[in-house]
């Protein structure tokens, strides 16, 4: 996988194998990673390629997960959620030293920048795979990190960074600074704690907002503000640094397209820039570690104008980043190696002059999650799922297999897709290609979005900036159309379905039903289907007669098309080679029950096969009864009503925690609450009712 350019790493300098002999070099056989999912199982790869040992913890609902299964150890750590598992410091610093291990690798997120554990790691003797406590705190306060960079000559955008928060202050501050404007976490990430106020009577609730997020994902509700550039890119770069003192740059990346304030596709290096405006932004950076006394890998990130290229410091993320992958494949690196060599105590593997960069790198995030419905998050199994086969030049980053779970619990990624070209459009035709070859059903992905995204003319021109999913919503967005052709594809994947179970359940000896690969059978076939998609029916009629060979299928009382098809060998998996009226195509279907889920160039498509309903469902007819339903599973955070509550529209009802973010439940009209669909605590399905009301009109009358 880094076989490419990875020769660079046996041209160490002298310096490495004199640092061979100093005192203050400790070997590492053994490391515990205090991480979950796809993280902890690239640690590990590049682990055992090393002949390093490595010890997994895992919750409860991890206890059968792949990153438990690939270690050589595994720990239970604690119940679901982050806070009685993965965030258990004490308990993993505990296993560590347990189980014999020198080091502990956090990954991202979790506790991968808590300065208490960075400390305390210290203070036990076990190696902390990441900066000094020292630089997580000083980077981790972003006021204190931007007063950092402005003594470092880093450039940085104007706000305000003060110690007042208090509401008159802010306020002032914000008439100072003008608008729009960025409210943000001191100690934010992700996207969580920020909040954009356009106009000043925005400001109060954008505020508060704010606070409440910041707070509960951080436990501190101070926030900073900044100047909102409206058409910003956002541009990293990684960094590294050793333990004497020395530090380098590996380029820059791209991350500017975005929804929620959180990275959904990523590239490196960044297009449109100048060999100048590179090396700038890299030396910046180096400042920027050097002035806080950095160790191991961290991304600096900037802000950069669109229109005049001019850039700020924006933060600095004081671990390996999740796009760490595009990095490494432009300059032929393993930077998981190189944090365990630099965490052993070696001198960096290359020097700035001897770390090159060759072609473009994309990097896409799949999530379990719902575009169409504002990229809301989602969770459940991954009945089926199929994915590019790995290369030198196609890397597939994940935590999961098929049968897995995605749980409410953490994260919704799924995995990341990272591809390599000699330049950034054969790096992307790739990507498009690859990404059409990720099949999963079972729940909602963002695989289509993505498609669509990576597609894109203003993309594919390298057009980008962090509100380019705004700005481009309705071509990113176009109606769905469902063609007879797709209809007909579903048709022919249900009844080679039926022919295989039919045949595997069959007896070898007494066998009256044949079928062969062509779709040629010893007997005559009628199948009429109801399919389902987007909300309409096609009742689609099948029939052949067992003599010429041919298949008819009309779709709504249409005209008969003539089918010839044949299954083509993937793996045990359904793949079909179709000629629908002279119209070839190739796909994979998957048939799990009455879904037909099918595989196409533009992405997946879903629809339901209608069965004969002789009982309708009982639907609650009382009088003005309604309901607000969870848009998403998650965890029942806080009850903000009880029954017998007279609320107005727009009042917040509860809070729902899914995949790590708040969601607020409101009223959706005056109304009196009639009972709770569950208790503070509680896992809850998606749509499941957590409010039931009655209108006050309702009860007037």
């Amino acid at each position: 996988m880094y076989t490419r350019l990875l020769r660079h790493l046996g041209a160490r300098c002298l310096a490495t194998e004199a640092a061979a002999s100093r005192p203050n070099i400790r070997p590492i056989n053994k490391i515990l990673i205090s991480n979950r999912g796809e993280i902890a199982c690239r640690v590990i790869r590049t682990a055992r390629k090393l002949g390093v040992r490595t010890v997994a913890v895992f919750s409860d609902p991890d206890e059968k997960s792949l990153h438990t299964q690939m270690a050589d150890e595994a720990y239970r750590v604690g119940e679901a959620a982050s806070s009685a598992s993965y965030l258990r410091g004490e308990h993993i610093l505990e296993i560590a030293k347990r189980s014999g291990a020198q080091a502990i690798h956090p990954g991202y997120g979790f506790l991968s920048e808590s300065v208490e554990f960075a400390e305390l790691c210290q203070k036990e003797g076990v190696i902390f795979m990441g900066p000094p406590s020292s630089a997580i705190r000083d980077m981790g306060i972003k006021s204190t990190s931007k007063a950092i960079m402005a003594a470092a000559g880093v450039p940085i955008i104007n706000g305000y960074h003060g110690k007042d928060q208090s509401d008159e202050c802010l306020q002032a501050e914000a008439k100072i600074i003008g608008f729009p404007l960025m409210i943000k976490a001191v100690r934010g990430g992700g996207g969580k704690g920020m909040r954009i106020a356009e106009k000043p009577e925005d400001f109060l609730s954008a505020l508060n907002s704010a606070r409440t997020e910041s707070q509960k994902s951080f436990g501190d509700s101070s926030v900073l503000l900044e100047r909102y550039v409206r058409s910003p890119r956002h541009v990293e770069v990684q960094v590294f640094a050793d333990q004497y003192g020395e530090a380098v740059y590996l380029w820059e990346r791209d991350c500017s397209v975005q929804r929620r304030h959180q990275k959904i596709i990523e590239e490196a290096p960044a297009p449109g820039l100048s060999e100048e405006l590179r090396r700038e932004l890299g030396e910046a950076a180096v400042r920027a570690a050097k002035a806080v006394g950095y160790v191991g890998a961290g991304t600096v990130e900037f802000i950069l104008d669109k229109e005049d290229l001019s850039f700020h410091f924006m933060e600095m993320n004081t671990r390996l980043q999740v796009e760490h992958p595009i990095s490494e494949m432009i300059t032929g690196t393993d930077l998981v190696e190189w944090q365990i060599r630099i965490a052993a105590g070696e001198p960096l593997p290359l020097t700035q002059s001897q770390i090159t960069r060759r072609g473009h790198a994309f990097e896409a995030r799949i999530y379990a999650e719902n575009p169409r419905g504002g990229f809301l998050p989602g969770a459940g199994p991954l009945r089926y799922l199929a994915t590019p086969k790995a290369t030198p030049d196609v890397r597939v980053e994940t935590g999961v297999r098929e049968g897995d779970e995605v749980s409410v619990h953490y994260d919704p990624m799924i995995a990341k897709l990272v591809v390599w070209g000699e330049n950034r459009m054969q790096a992307l035709n790739s990507l498009v290609a690859r990404l059409g070859e990720y099949h999963i059903s079972g729940l909602d992905t963002n695989i289509n979005f993505l498609i669509d995204l990576a597609s894109h003319p203003e993309f594919q021109k390298a057009n980008v900036h962090t509100g380019f999913i705004e700005e481009h919503f309705d071509t990113l967005f176009p109606p769905v159309i469902v063609t007879d052709h797709q209809v007909s594809q579903a048709a022919l994947a249900l009844i080679f379905n039926e022919l295989q179970a039919a045949t595997s359940n069959a007896s070898s000896k007494n066998d009256s039903f044949v079928a062969t690969p062509n779709l040629r059978l010893n007997y005559a076939l009628i199948r009429n289907y109801n399919l389902k998609a987007q909300d309409k029916v096609y009742a689609v009629a099948v029939k052949y007669d067992g003599e010429d060979g041919n298949v008819q299928i009309r779709v709504d009382n249409g005209n008969w098309q003539i089918v010839k098809a044949q299954r083509v060998e993937d793996e045990g998996r359904l793949k079909l080679r179709a000629n629908i009226d002279s119209n070839i195509s190739t796909y994979n279907a998957n048939i799990d029950g009455s879904s037909v889920t099918l595989f196409l160039d533009s992405g997946k498509l879903d629809l339901e096969l209608l069965q004969p309903k002789f009982l309708s469902a009982q639907v609650d007819q009382s009088s003005g009864a309604s309901r607000v339903v969870a848009p998403m599973p998650g965890v029942l955070e806080k009850i903000l009503v009880k029954p017998g509550d007279i609320v107005k529209k727009g009042d917040s009802l509860a809070v729902l925690i899914a995949m790590k973010m708040e969601h607020i439940l409101k009223a959706p009209k005056d109304a009196t609450i009639k009972s709770i669909g569950g208790a503070e605590g509680d896992n809850i399905a998606k749509g499941s009712a957590v409010v039931t009301f009655v209108d006050v009109e309702a009860e007037a009358n």
